[in-house]
C-alpha cells in the first residue's frame, strides 16, 4: 500500500486559494484525486466546470457555491457532491473556507465559455 506523506504532498497557490494535493496520480499512482482547499474569507474562485463529478466536504469555515442556477451554503461538516459538466462558482464565507475535495485523477476545468480544459496541478 502506497503511502505519501506530509513532506511528499504538493503545494499549490492561485489567486483564489490554497490547494495541497494529498493523493494523486503523480503522487503515488493513485487513480483519484484527494486535496485540501484553503480560502480566505469572501475569497472566490473563477466560474467553471468539470468533466468529472466532484465531492467537497467542509472541514472548517463555509462557502456559497453557485452549481448551475442554485446557490448551496456549505459550512463544517456539508459535503456537497457537485455533477459533472454544471457550471460552479466558489465562495468562502467570512470565516474562510478549509475543505477536502476529490475528483477522478486527470479530471479537467473548463473556465466560462472556453472548451479547452486543463487538469488542474492539484488533481494531476
Amino acid at each position: 500500500m502506497p503511502v505519501i506523506t506530509r513532506d511528499q504532498a504538493r503545494h499549490t497557490e492561485t489567486p483564489a486559494g490554497a490547494m495541497t494535493t494529498l493523493a494523486s496520480p503523480t503522487l503515488g499512482g493513485a487513480a483519484t484525486a484527494l486535496w485540501r482547499v484553503r480560502m480566505a474569507p469572501h475569497a472566490a474562485g473563477p466560474e467553471h466546470r468539470i468533466d468529472v463529478e466532484q465531492i467537497w466536504t467542509v472541514l472548517d469555515g463555509g462557502a456559497e457555491v453557485t452549481l448551475g442556477a442554485e446557490t448551496l451554503t456549505l459550512g463544517p461538516g456539508d459535503t456537497a457532491v457537485l455533477p459533472a459538466e454544471v457550471p460552479r462558482q466558489i465562495t468562502a464565507g467570512p470565516w474562510g473556507l478549509t475543505a477536502v475535495a476529490t475528483a477522478a485523477a486527470g479530471a479537467q476545468a473548463f473556465r466560462a465559455g472556453e472548451t479547452k480544459g486543463v487538469v488542474p496541478p492539484w488533481i494531476a
